[in-house]
């Protein structure tokens, strides 16, 4: 299991965003709010946390990069416990052992009297909504409000895998940070020297993570690999084995069980992309599974569906997706 964008104190995501940021404090011209944009697992959640600790006052850790803070100091072990009284973290609540679909108006209600507030115990009051892209349109709408009438010594982080999706008065009241994909030999470094795992894993896991140090982290396991694998297998040549996928199902129910769904998916909608792309013109019925791939694990997450229900529906819609390109390439 990956560590929590909170718990990540020795991964520096983006040095130049960091020493963006920075800079905009140490000269008094912080904005009071901040779009973090980037393909998903590039580490924008992980330097929201990092800059709420520097807002908060936890003593700067050099060596951990330039907005690093010490494991160790009474800030940083109240944001890991999730009990620092200037600290509020919004995101898609756990209802019955299921995660919501979006962040409710409700939720995001709560930001204003937040902010109503003075800062507690620190010099400033910090809120991180991961991410914005989750938010329903009225909980969007909240969100503004807060945007419109910036708190006195109050900062937003928002982080967005998609900011194209959020309403334009929200992106236009935010400065903007992105984050870019990671090199291999970044990533390769990132795993061997965090995970200690060999150069075949460390290579493996960087050229499958896309950019993203937080996906290279989750497949840098064995497991990880075999299920890359399996899903280039199903893209390329279909889900044929029932044994097979009846037995993945059921391994879906135990254990570590949910991070393998997720893994599978992933891989699974990595290796579609690739065939989209590899087909041009004629990819469209790629892009489209990508897409329905995409959708299925928010409807596990969000409905009650069940996970083998959901690879059944996959498998279903790969065996469509390769059908269709057939005819349309003959």
């Amino acid at each position: 299991m990956s560590e929590h964008p909170r718990d990540a104190f020795d991964t520096v995501p983006a040095p130049e965003a960091e020493a963006a940021f920075l800079d905009a404090l140490d000269r008094g011209r912080l904005h009071h709010a901040w779009l973090l944009t980037g393909a998903q697992g590039r580490g924008k959640a992980t330097f929201a946390f990092r800059a709420a600790r520097r807002l908060l006052g936890a003593r700067p850790a050099p060596q951990r990069g330039p907005l690093g803070a010490r494991p160790d100091d009474p800030v940083s072990r109240l944001v890991t416990a999730q009990s620092h009284p200037d600290l509020m973290v919004l995101e898609r609540a756990i209802e019955g052992g299921k995660v919501k679909k979006s962040i409710s108006v409700d939720q995001a209600r709560e930001l204003p009297e937040f902010f109503s507030m003075s800062p507690s115990v620190a010099a400033w009051r910090v809120a991180i909504v991961d991410a914005a892209d989750d938010l329903n349109p009225n909980a969007a709408n909240a969100l503004l409000k807060i945007l419109e009438e910036p708190p006195e010594k109050g900062v937003v982080f928002l982080v967005s895998h998609a900011p194209g999706r959020l309403l334009p008065t929200i992106r236009s009241r935010c400065r903007r940070l992105a984050f870019p994909a990671w090199t291999e030999d970044r990533l390769f470094d990132l795993v061997r020297d965090r995970l200690g795992a060999t150069e075949e894993a460390a290579r493996a896991a960087a050229a499958m993570a896309q950019g993203s140090p937080g996906q290279a982290l989750a497949l840098a396991g064995a497991a990880a690999s075999e299920l890359d694998q399996l899903a280039r297998r199903w893209i390329a040549e279909g889900p044929r084995d029932a044994a097979e996928t009846i037995s993945l199902a059921d391994s879906f129910r135990k254990g570590d069980g949910a991070q393998r769904f997720d893994m599978l998916f992933d891989r699974l909608r990595a290796a579609a992309r690739e065939q989209a792309v590899a087909a041009g013109q004629g990819g469209v019925r790629w892009a489209e599974l990508w897409s329905r791939l995409g959708e299925l694990p928010d409807q596990v997450a969000g409905l009650n569906l069940d996970r083998g229900e959901a690879l059944a529906v996959a498998v279903s819609e790969i065996e469509r997706a390769r059908r269709q390109s057939g005819r349309a390439a003959a």
